[in-house]
């Protein structure tokens, strides 16, 4: 058995408290491998990291035009958000102009992520969350527009035998190259299913995303708008004190990346052409937010950029905001 290399470890004072394990892969469009590390094929579940493949349909299909969806919908459409007020209002937004309401989602409910959202909630005078707040209601905000503009009743669409899923399915099969049948699925965290693939068949897919290449003209016209759409609006994809968001922000349209559950991350470089996908064995985003760092740096040279140390080498700080530690990724992430 392959153990996977380490990718990221936790320092304590000056001595390493964790280490965190991982596999990563770096592909281009053609399928040339970039760096492997690790058990890059084994089948792992991207869960939310895969959002923005999910959304082509969304694009492709004419509905975001149809129901005039704007650049902040249509990064929410590709978020694991905070459940902060712009990311509600966004989703509720969608809704509306698909002639629906929050009762129409089917992704559950759950507490924002930051304390101060869940106090505004109950200072609105509401004593619990809606699907609104959900992370992933703008995914399922843009399943229902998807549905509506092609005539079909929303209700369900989170089967796997509905018209949405099946959209979604087939596209997750063109951008990624993976069959993706009964013996691979699985239920996600907001119940729409959810498909293990390589990542080397992920991050080849992203490369795709990234270039256009292999996919079909609409598709690939669907993928460079979402693209867009993240970096015009960072905010909405993640939120207040998020990787996601604050790296996007940081590098605008060089770079898109995207955290899953359970230690996964996908991301591209347009201009290098290049999609990556990585997994941290024990499921830590925190490790797998210092590899994706390290891995962007050392592709796009900015091993040395001072503003590039906050995402490499991110401190750790106790609740007095003293300094107590940090992290850092593996050594041969930054060669």
């Amino acid at each position: 058995m392959t153990i996977n290399p380490e990718i990221a470890e936790v320092l304590r004072g000056t001595h390493v408290e964790s280490r965190h394990r991982g596999a990563i892969s770096v592909m281009d469009a053609d399928g040339g491998v970039v760096l492997a590390l690790g058990e890059v094929e084994r089948p792992t579940f991207p869960r939310s990291a895969v959002k923005v493949i999910q959304a082509l349909p969304l694009v492709e299909s004419g509905a975001a035009d149809a129901y005039g969806l704007t650049d902040a919908e249509l990064a929410l459409a590709c978020s694991s958000h905070n459940g902060e007020t712009r990311h509600t209002e966004a989703a509720a937004s969608m809704l509306a102009k698909a002639g629906r309401a929050v009762g129409t989602l089917e992704c559950g409910a759950h507490w924002p992520r930051n304390p101060g959202d869940i106090g505004a909630i109950y200072t609105s005078g509401a004593l619990k969350p809606t699907a609104l707040h959900n992370n992933c209601s703008g995914k399922h905000s843009g399943f229902v527009c998807l549905a509506c503009h092609a005539g079909v009743d929303p209700t369900g669409y989170i089967q796997p035998e509905h018209f949405v899923q099946r959209e979604v399915t087939a596209a997750l099969e063109d951008v990624t190259g993976s069959l993706l049948g009964g013996d691979v699925c699985a239920t996600d965290g907001c119940s729409i299913p959810t498909y293990a693939m390589p990542l080397n068949n992920i991050a080849r897919g992203f490369a795709k995303l990234a270039t256009g290449a292999h996919l079909a003209p609409a598709r690939a016209a669907a993928a460079e708008r979402l693209f867009a759409a993240v970096a015009a609006e960072p905010f909405m994809v993640a939120g207040t004190g998020r990787f996601c968001t604050d790296f996007v922000a940081a590098l605008g349209a060089r770079v898109f990346v995207k955290t899953g559950a359970e230690g996964v991350f996908c991301g591209a470089i347009p201009e290098l052409g290049l999609g990556i996908a990585l997994k941290c064995d024990d499921g830590a985003s925190r490790a797998a937010e210092v590899a994706m760092a390290a891995v962007v740096a050392r592709l796009l040279k900015l091993n040395g950029d001072p503003s590039m140390m906050r995402f490499i080498e991110p401190d750790l700080t106790n609740w007095n905001g003293i300094r107590v530690g940090g992290l850092r990724p593996a050594a041969d992430l930054l060669a």
